[in-house]
């Protein structure tokens, strides 16, 4: 069993700053970190004593350059240590922190930054600053540029505010200050990555964040005994919160992953105890393990179906939803020849799967539930902390997102729309008074734009997005995000927006995985490489008739008529996807927009 006795809770911390502070009071020579240094080719360890004496040497430079409590700062790294050591440094001096996702357009950091009179950037380093070069004009409150990695002898381009941390700070022996800040005061600006228009910035003051981590790690059992693998970007609330200050709340340890790319290798060497993600990240993982098994024989593949189908069953009756059957005897056989396996491809001591941002597509929980890796399918916003609902461990049903943490409410309001109240919901959006008017009304409740249901147990049943529901000619509504997700399971199609709002029929816009494509390509016996050759008649027929596979669930009239495909995929770089791989519909239509046409030509 993991430990509990450390866990510190909001009204004994106060604030972010002071649940560090009692973190290293208590726990000195813990592990808290774990980094992997590229000079030295290993992964290192670092007792919180050690964090903290990099937390005091920020705040000591943070001190010289002025700033007052309330100033902004913001923050352009990847997932590492001195991340949360900046984090803590500016929170202990009663300064706002700002986060940045580093793979987002140039024109969008410096919206941020100029919207929130941001005071300082901590970037990576050089190849940061030669993306962010072209638009420092456009960030005049900026009073320092803050590099961690050592710019070369000559700067990409000078700038008097630009300098690197080497020598901006300089060695303290001061003690971490921390009791600057009241539980209600604005911890951080959050930008959220709207779908349409420019980010709104969410305001999370310190104890709704610590209201929402303190009700988080109830869910489950965690303790001193886990280690998180930290991957998903910072800069997401889901990440803060739960993989952050959850973990600094239980004293667990977290360590950071190298990168996306080697996230496989990372979880064989870390074996980490508990993992926070995005749907995308299982997609891939489902996709990669899918594809593998064709090349595997006839009876390998029967025996990984019968795996997933017997390992539910388990599941189910474990869960009290279904009643034993003599099928369950296989398990440890099953068990021992193939699920142990494939957990053993992520590190094999994987006790919680979390997953949030976005919808979770049934099938995929199924399969890694069935082979024995417990997956928590959740429900939250930037706007409350982030976390708002979540399935546990004894309480798991995977088609719903769970049941409400302890302290929130949720009710249904109008068209269906789940709403939110409790501690955990923000302050405000920064300088947007009728944003804010209008996603929280008179009555507190957070509007969430999502159409829900709750079933008699209080499990939340998540529709779609109210905006995002296509009305077809006839009346009928459809919710694309269920269908994308469906036509998504088939590995040749690697992204999907379903369209037709207002038209007689559904359409749908197609990215192909390119080694899938080939194969087909191959099959009908045309040229992969040539693009033109997407359009022939028989490649959408082929098209049709795959995705006609993927929608068999769906009513009659939500089925796609008519498709275009095309290899190049939506990304965040071209500004069809938000930092956190949600769809921008609007930009994805209007950069499709002749595609769309030839759609809907005849209708």
């Amino acid at each position: 069993m993991t430990a509990h006795a450390q866990v510190i809770p909001p009204h004994t911390c106060q604030t972010l700053a002071g649940l560090f502070h009692l973190r290293v009071q208590q726990s000195p020579d813990s592990q808290a970190y774990l980094q992997f240094d590229s000079e030295k080719q290993e992964w290192c360890s670092y007792p919180w004593s050690e964090v903290a004496g990099q937390v005091a040497r920020w705040q000591a430079a943070l001190k010289r350059e002025g700033f007052v409590p309330g100033d902004r700062v913001a923050v352009m790294l990847r997932n590492c240590m001195e991340w949360v050591i900046f984090d803590q440094a500016c929170l202990g001096l009663g300064l706002v922190t700002v986060p940045l996702y580093t793979d987002d357009r140039p024109d969008n950091i410096a919206y941020i930054v100029a919207d929130c009179g941001a005071r300082l950037l901590l970037i990576g380093g050089p190849a940061q600053w030669r993306r962010l070069a072209g638009v420092a004009e456009q960030m005049p409150s900026l009073k320092r540029i803050v590099s961690l990695n050592t710019f070369d002898e000559v700067q990409p381009q000078n700038d008097e505010r630009l300098t690197d941390f080497d020598h901006w700070a300089v060695d303290a022996e001061a003690e971490v200050q921390s009791d600057v800040s009241k539980p209600e005061d604005l911890a951080t600006i959050v930008y959220t990555s709207g779908t349409t228009g420019r980010p709104k910035g969410v305001m999370l003051s310190h104890d709704n964040i610590l209201q929402n981590a303190f009700a988080a790690q109830q869910c489950a059992p965690m303790g001193s005994d886990d280690l998180f693998l930290s991957f998903l970007p910072l800069s997401h609330t889901l990440e803060r919160t739960a993989g952050c200050y959850m973990p600094m709340m239980v004293g667990a340890r977290v360590a950071f992953a190298r990168s996306i790319q080697g996230l496989a290798e990372d979880l064989l060497y870390l074996r980490p105890t508990i993992l926070i993600s995005v749907p995308r990240i299982y997609e891939r993982i489902y996709g990669r393990i899918k594809a593998g098994l064709k090349e595997k024989s006839a009876f390998a593949r029967f025996l990984f179906q019968s795996t997933v189908r017997v390992g539910w069953r388990r599941f189910e009756y474990q869960q009290k939803r279904a009643s034993w059957h003599p099928q369950l005897l296989l398990w440890p056989l099953l068990e021992r020849l193939v699920a142990t396996k494939v957990k053993q491809r992520l590190g094999g001591r994987l006790r919680i799967a979390v997953c949030g941002g976005a919808p979770l597509p049934p099938a995929i929980a199924e399969f890694f539930i069935g082979l024995g890796l417990p997956v928590y399918h959740g429900f939250g916003m930037t706007e409350a902390s982030p976390v708002v609902s979540v399935n546990r461990p004894e309480d798991n049903l995977p088609a719903s997102v769970g049941t409400v943490l302890s302290g929130v409410e949720v009710r249904i309001g109008e068209n269906d729309e789940l709403l939110v109240r409790g501690p955990t919901v923000m302050q405000g959006y920064w300088n947007n008074e009728e944003a804010t008017a209008a996603a929280i009304d008179a009555e507190g409740w957070l509007h969430s734009g999502d159409q829900a249901r709750i079933d008699d147990q209080g499990h939340i049943f998540i529709i779609g997005r109210i905006k995002e529901i296509l009305v077809l000619a006839n009346g009928e509504k459809v919710p694309p995000n269920d269908m994308e997700m469906a036509i998504a399971m088939d590995p040749l199609f690697d992204q999907a927006l379903v369209l037709g709002e207002g038209k007689a029929y559904l359409s749908a816009l197609l990215v192909l995985n390119l080694e899938e494509w080939r194969s087909l390509a191959s099959s009908l016996d045309i040229s992969p490489n040539d693009a033109a050759e997407l359009h022939q008649s028989a490649v959408e027929k082929a098209l049709r008739k795959r995705v006609a596979a993927q929608l068999g669930a769906f009513p009659g009239y939500a089925q796609i008529r008519r498709l275009r495909a095309t290899l190049e995929p939506w990304d965040v770089e071209n500004g069809m996807l938000t930092p956190t791989m949600k769809l921008k519909r609007s930009v994805i239509l209007d950069h499709h927009k002749n595609l769309v046409e030839e759609l809907y030509e005849s209708d």
